[in-house]
């Protein structure tokens, strides 16, 4: 303002501060072009340009279109870089319209009034707005405020791919042509595995078929698979007879009828993907939303209704209603508004699968056993699915395909909460995850990551729980994923969906024998048996998986820097070996040590512990992953797991690694290996009965608002450990760290 002051107040615009904000403007457009969707930058297609970084975590990043729309996470740097150049510019623009206004005054009160504006529209928005310090952290001046130094070693930064250009086009049909071949000579690698290792069991069926022996016979639920199989063809007999008759005048004599539920669809099973299909099979419907996260994937989230009850929603009502979670109202939905509604549950799916698996089993299907049972069931899928959508990108863009597991988590999780919160009306729901939706679940819910999540959830149930590797990760096949360099593997899987011929062959080939080989394959890939599974229903349980996934996710799992070199999804393998030699283990227990165990491991301390013992206690939570917005865990841990180690999570909580985390249940199956606790023939009894109640015992600040569930008259409400207590054994477990 000196210049100002000696011209005789004109306040004239000096030429260097027209040439600041003209580099500063140069600068933004670069950097701007270098995250938009596409380039050159056109001002009448403000889909295009990106505007600013939004910071849903402090290390998740995504852009804001010119329209609102967004596009995936980006690397920390290039978000800081985008959101410091638009400070830049609005606040040069700013001092230069202050200059000309010639008022001291008036400059510091419009600066105070943009600083205000430009902190909550050009910064950073808190990824939940009315949850804690998450959100303050990420309040702030971004020029001010340095990107980390360093990520995770568990979560390194995914690449950049930038908007189409010639370059870039080039690149991506080098990758997808490598991997098109080499991923499919993979593929064809491990058929052929699978169907070699076939030869000893068909040639010993054969000779026990020879000998006039029944090769089924030593099969554990042999009986109860012939007595259903039995009962599926009196069904086929009794639809035909109804249908020939008019619908409906035969349908007592329908037994999936007994318990009230009338089929809409029956006859001789056509073996399709189609979880509406399965559901009006057993008496009930699906109808399915479509949801958006906030880096602009469109998921699909399928509700399982009772039709006598509930009226199907219109097309319009199920799309997606924009990104941000946790917004709006509720709408009422049953046609009779004075009953109680049923209580909310949300289903998410393991790895390579759909919310279909929990849809094969007929009654004993986990999703339709929870709503006739009472709940309200939703079934939430993971982005791309059977269908890859997003607002902006197409199938051949890489940026479509670039996330891993923490993205599945932190977006995809919290978008699917948000939507089941906004239909049913409730403030919390529960939440059910079969392996990699445990996976996504114990990230997402991680302190670092987003555990505001877990104060809308009253309990995470976890099935086949996936925190350690079992031994399997150190086979052949996995081994060689783990060995070739992150380039290599980028080159023989590409940069877009793993491995996309699978889906291929799964929409050309009949669906019995994709259902056959499919089970082949994983079953020589993951060391699976059908011994407890009903042979009759195994080609149905195939038809849902496997579906897209990115490569990059793939990546995650198998490649060399993270889960497979760690063997755990939040603990570098120096981490749990130093947790374990303090437990007195020894480096020798880590995840890929296996032992079986057959009891529950959860117990109260030891009272003839001596004193000495305390300082070791105090430190256990230093390195806790969760913080007090943790939810309740429960746990069902397959004992014959050899993808995944339950029982290594489970003795992480028993020994107060976790001070924050309630289990309010935790089981070891010893018999049971990786799928069947959802595809096992005694799972209801041995699984689903068990989560059907510690749902209810749970749900404390709802109870009054619901129905009671079928089966949980009796079940009394969860008391917490008491408040005092807790907060004990949370202090002593965290002074080492404070």
């Amino acid at each position: 303002m000196k210049q100002a002051d000696d011209d005789g107040g004109q306040n004239p615009v000096s030429p260097s501060a027209d040439a600041s904000i003209t580099g500063t403007a140069v600068d933004f457009v670069n950097q701007s072009a270098k995250l938009s969707l596409k380039k050159p930058l056109s001002p009448t297609d403000p889909a295009s340009v990106a505007v600013e970084a939004r910071f849903v975590t402090s290390d998740d990043a995504v852009i804001v279109t010119g329209d609102g729309n967004r596009l995936p996470t980006v690397p920390l740097q290039e978000a800081y870089k985008l959101n410091a150049l638009k400070d830049d510019l609005n606040n040069e623009a700013l001092e230069k319209r202050a200059n000309r206004e010639d008022s001291e005054i008036e400059l510091a009160s419009l600066a105070k009034r943009n600083e205000e504006k430009f902190a909550t529209k050009f910064v950073f928005e808190p990824p939940l707005g009315e949850n804690g310090e998450a959100s303050q952290r990420l309040m702030g001046d971004s020029k001010r405020t340095m990107p980390p130094s360093h990520t995770h070693p568990l979560f390194p930064p995914l690449p950049l791919y930038g908007p189409q250009s010639l370059l870039r086009n080039l690149q991506c049909w080098t990758f997808r042509t490598s991997s098109f071949f080499l991923s499919a000579g993979f593929l064809g690698v491990i058929v052929l595995g699978a169907l070699f290792t076939s030869v000893p069991t068909v040639c010993n069926r054969i000779w026990l078929r020879l000998t006039f022996r029944n090769p089924d016979a030593s099969r554990p639920f042999h009986e109860e698979e012939v007595r259903r199989s039995s009962m599926r063809k009196e069904q086929e007999r009794l639809w035909k007879r109804r249908k020939s008759f008019g619908q409906g005048n035969d349908a007592q004599e329908c037994p999936l009828s007994s318990d009230g539920f009338i089929p809409t669809e029956g006859g001789p099973d056509p073996v399709i993907c189609d979880v509406g299909y399965y559901a009006r099979r057993v008496g009930l419907d699906m109808e399915e939303f479509h949801v958006q996260t906030e880096d602009g994937f469109i998921i699909d989230l399928w509700h399982i209704y009772d039709p006598r009850e509930y009226t199907k929603l219109d097309d319009a009502e199920r799309s997606h209603r924009g990104p941000d979670p946790f917004t709006g109202g509720s709408k009422k939905r049953l046609k009779d508004p004075t009953r109680k509604p049923k209580f909310p549950v949300l289903l998410m799916h393991g790895l390579l699968q759909s919310a279909g698996a929990y849809c094969v089993n007929d009654d004993d299907s986990l999703a339709f056993y929870l709503c006739k049972s009472g709940y309200d069931v939703w079934l939430g899928n993971n982005r791309c699915g059977f269908r890859p959508k997003h607002v902006l990108l197409d199938y051949s863009d890489p940026r479509m395909w670039c996330w891993n597991i923490r993205q599945m988590g932190i977006f995809d999780l919290s978008a699917l909460t948000s939507r089941v919160l906004h239909e049913t009306g409730f403030e919390k729901i529960g939440l059910v995850a079969h392996s990699q939706g445990t996976t996504e679940t114990f990230v997402a819910l991680a302190k670092e990551q987003r555990p505001e999540l877990g104060e809308k959830l009253t309990v995470f149930c976890a099935l086949a729980p996936a925190a350690y590797a079992g031994p399997l990760i150190g086979k052949m096949y996995f081994k060689f994923m783990r060995v070739i360099s992150p380039a290599l593997f980028r080159l023989m899987f590409g940069i877009h969906a793993f491995i996309p011929i699978m889906m291929t062959m799964h929409s050309i080939l009949d669906p019995r024998i994709y259902g056959w080989l499919g089970y082949k394959v994983f079953s020589f890939l993951f060391d699976w048996t059908d011994e407890r599974w009903d042979r009759g229903l195994k080609n149905r349980m195939f038809q849902f998986a496997p579906v897209y996934v990115s490569a990059e996710s793939m990546r995650w799992w198998l490649g060399r820097e993270c889960f497979a070199k760690h063997k755990c999804i939040l603990s570098t393998k120096e981490e749990w070996r130093s947790e374990d030699r303090e437990d007195g283990e020894g480096e020798t227990d880590g995840p890929l040590a296996h032992p079986h165990i057959s009891h529950h491991l959860h117990k109260k301390s030891d009272p003839s512990r001596s004193s000495t013992d305390q300082p070791r206690r105090k430190s256990r939570g230093s390195r806790a992953w969760y913080n007090e917005k943790a939810p309740p865990f429960a746990l069902w841990v397959a004992g014959n797991d050899d993808l995944v180690n339950g029982e290594r999570l489970l003795r992480r909580f028993d020994r107060g690694r976790e001070p924050h985390v309630k289990v309010v249940h935790s089981k070891v199956i010893p018999e049971y290996e990786h799928l069947d606790v959802i595809w096992a023939m005694d799972a209801v009894s041995q699984v689903f009965e068990e989560v059907r109640e510690v749902l209810w015992k749970t749900n404390c600040y709802a109870r009054d608002q619901c129905r009671t569930p079928i089966g949980c008259e009796s079940v009394p409400i969860w008391a917490p450990e008491d408040a005092e207590t807790n907060a004990e054994r949370v202090e002593q477990s965290s002074s080492d760290s404070t």
